[in-house]
């Protein structure tokens, strides 16, 4: 033992002393895919560089996901989670997850990326299910005269098209690919929390949600809490926070105003998002 040893804590890091442990912060805030309204969703491109960024600090004691959002696409979510993963296991760091308002559908299979999952008492939990939602307007376009003219190659092209009637193959047809998408969310589930999960089947992927504190009963998280707290008593009251911020454009508006899809696409996407809140109750 050095005879300074007692004395490193009161030094600076480049005289010797020791350095507090760092853990990087990553925000992961929104739906889940790509939108068309103002608001960037979620995605593996947009995320990926971030994702990388709060792995490279160095010395890293852990990284920690900040997460609030009620889901979105399920690919996108499933990419995200999987590169989290895959750095966490490349770099051996572990991953803290903290649920704010919502982690809910696609947003709790990004909590899933983490070792361990905290949330507010009064957070929602879970929505461990698939939904595709739309609106037909046949009807509508009947009585306004209108004709619907679609060709296709290839006799399925025009599965589930809101301007035609639906079909009964369509709806079983879509019901399949949300069943397989389904158990693939479940495995997931299975694969990291394991012998934690507190209930059966039936009750936990049948796509309710919860309470921070009825998570955790159920296994879905492993306690209730906020970062600062829990990082805390993790590592010390000296641990060093260090958010993973994405850089701000000049105009971050412009190329995104009218989206693919025009002014009228991007009101719609907005109503979509809206929706995808105002489920639990935001």
């Amino acid at each position: 033992m050095s005879v300074l040893d007692p004395l490193r804590r009161f030094l600076p890091p480049a005289l010797g002393g020791r350095r507090p442990p760092i853990v990087t912060v990553l925000r992961l805030d929104g739906v889940i895919g790509a939108m068309g309204g103002l608001r960037a969703g979620l995605t593996i491109a947009g995320t990926a560089a971030l994702i990388e960024k709060a792995f490279a600090a160095k010395p890293l004691s852990a990284v920690a996901l900040v997460i609030n959002s009620p889901g979105g696409a399920a690919a996108q979510s499933a990419l995200i989670h999987d590169r989290i993963r895959a750095l966490a296991d490349e770099k051996k760091v572990p991953v803290f997850a903290f649920c704010e308002d919502v982690a809910a559908s696609g947003g709790y299979m990004l909590a899933l990326a983490a070792d361990r999952i905290y949330a507010h008492p009064m957070s929602i939990v879970g929505s461990i299910g698939v939904i595709s939602g739309g609106f037909g307007f046949d009807k509508a376009i009947g009585k306004l005269g209108i004709e619907r003219r679609v060709y296709t190659a290839g006799v399925n092209k025009h599965r589930l098209d809101p301007f035609l009637p639906e079909s009964a193959e369509d709806v079983t047809r879509l019901k399949q690919l949300q069943a397989t998408i389904h158990a693939d969310f479940k495995a997931m589930v299975a694969a990291r929390r394991g012998a934690r999960l507190a209930a059966g089947e039936d009750e936990l992927f049948n796509g309710d949600v919860w309470t921070g504190r009825q998570a955790v009963e159920l296994g879905l998280i492993d306690g209730v809490g906020d970062i600062r707290s829990k990082l805390r008593a993790e590592f010390g009251p000296k641990v060093r926070l260090v958010p993973i911020a994405q850089r701000r454009r000049l105009f971050p508006f412009g190329p995104r105003l009218a989206g693919r899809h025009g002014l009228a696409g991007a009101a719609l996407a907005g109503l979509e998002e809206r929706g995808l809140w105002s489920r639990f109750g935001l």
